[in-house]
């Protein structure tokens, strides 16, 4: 079953094929002062509703990922990454990691969340 989400504002919306089964808390800079739960997706699960000119990007670092907002109120809605489940980036299989927050009537407590030492990891 698959689930909507949106920004504060709205302007910014997007859809998922399936609720996620697990969520992860990053505790990065960048992470932690967006106050995301992430929700990860292959690229062909995750479907943005609106125009992409109604998204703004921030990269910093390496400027491997794209940490996209919405240009209107603020709130961070979805990152594009390549996969780093293997401690490397892997370009060849991206992820997009969406903010749970903004799924639409989505229970946030009835998933569990695993916290990652982003702080430390890079």
């Amino acid at each position: 079953m698959g689930l909507l989400g949106s920004c504060h504002c709205g302007r910014t919306r997007f859809e998922v094929d399936a609720a996620p089964a697990t969520l992860t808390r990053c505790t990065c800079s960048s992470c932690s002062k967006r106050g995301a739960l992430w929700a990860y997706y292959t690229p062909d699960s995750f479907r943005l509703l609106t125009p992409a000119d109604d998204v703004a990007t921030y990269r910093w670092n390496t400027k491997m990922v794209k940490l996209n907002f919405c240009a209107t109120c603020g709130c961070a809605t979805f990152n594009e990454s390549p996969d780093w489940s293997s401690g490397e980036p892997d370009f060849e299989h991206p992820k997009v990691s969406v903010n749970a927050r903004l799924f639409d009537g989505f229970n946030l407590d009835a998933v569990p969340v695993e916290t990652i030492d982003g702080r430390n990891l890079w």
